[in-house]
């Protein structure tokens, strides 16, 4: 975790190793199976360096460019960098480029490979349907992604799982010309079917660290402002509109659901296994206990 006044997090630090070093475990197998099955070593190190690369060097520039965000500058929010400064200066870390996106979809979320290179966004229609205080709670939330360094995680995690999904969705096409002189088109198979478990074992790696996390960002936030009940009516609301969000909007924003501060996703739809956020149920509980810490009462 970076040096903030935000609570240390020993479950998330211990859950961010774990996970790290499962990810490492799978970098190191799958790029050895990779190049030894894809016909060239040189292509098959290339594509694993150059994906884990681009995805955390450019992590920010590419989450924000996936929601259509547009970097706004403090005469053009004056109100949202003015809270922003104030919880950087609250929690003594350096303050990240700020984005806002133009969609009805209430949420934000925060992304960039360490605190001096993160952003975060808000969503037009969050900041329609919260108040000041309640806005500013989610914005502490995003914050403590960004000190935690689970972001970063989150990044080098999703960038796997990418390059898995883009081999087992495209690498029958590429990898006709990758058969051996009898035709025989095992090798790549073998590389193909690697592919999808490496997939599933990163997705379930990330959705695991995704569900710890924002409880830890919940916590962190409510503590950092003190007034953890304006996070939980920021919650109630944002779910509660969330169903009314056109479902095409909901699917075209789910690369990041991991990442938002709420599901982009209906509340029926999302199996425990699945889910990329806790039940809203526990984290209301949990903020209703720092809320009693605090003498907040929800």
């Amino acid at each position: 975790m970076a040096r903030t006044r935000f609570r240390p997090d020993a479950g998330l630090s211990r859950r961010m190793f774990g996970v790290s070093l499962g990810l490492g475990a799978l970098y190191v197998a799958f790029g050895a199976i990779l190049i030894n099955f894809s016909g060239s070593a040189v292509v098959g190190l290339v594509i694993v360096i150059a994906m884990a690369w681009g995805q955390w060097y450019f992590s920010d520039k590419l989450a924000l460019r996936s929601m259509g965000a547009k970097v706004v500058t403090p005469e053009q929010a004056p109100e949202l960098h003015a809270m922003i400064d104030r919880l950087c200066v609250m929690a003594d870390m350096p303050k990240p480029t700020v984005a806002v996106a133009v969609t009805d979809m209430p949420n934000a979320f925060a992304t960039g490979r360490t605190p001096s290179h993160s952003a975060v966004c808000v969503t037009t229609g969050i900041m329609q349907r919260l108040d000041a205080d309640e806005l500013e709670g989610v914005l502490a939330h995003e914050l403590a992604h960004v000190a935690n360094r689970d972001v970063s995680v989150m990044t080098v995690a999703s960038s796997l799982g990418l390059l898995a999904g883009f081999i087992t969705r495209w690498g029958l096409y590429f990898g006709r010309g990758g058969s051996n002189r009898n035709g025989n088109n095992v090798p790549f198979i073998v590389v193909f079917l690697v592919s999808m478990v490496v997939y599933f074992i990163s997705f379930l790696l990330t959705r695991a660290l995704s569900r710890y996390r924002e409880l830890s960002a919940d916590r962190s936030g409510a503590y950092l402002t003190g007034r953890p009940s304006k996070l939980a009516s920021a919650l109630t609301k944002i779910s509660g509109d969330m169903s009314r969000i056109p479902n095409k909007d909901l699917r075209d924003s789910q690369a990041l659901s991991a990442f938002f501060f709420a599901p982009a996703i209906s509340r029926a739809s999302a199996g425990a296994l699945m889910a990329t956020h806790p039940p809203l149920e526990q984290r209301l509980a949990q903020l209703a206990k720092v809320g009693a810490e605090l003498s907040d009462p929800i």
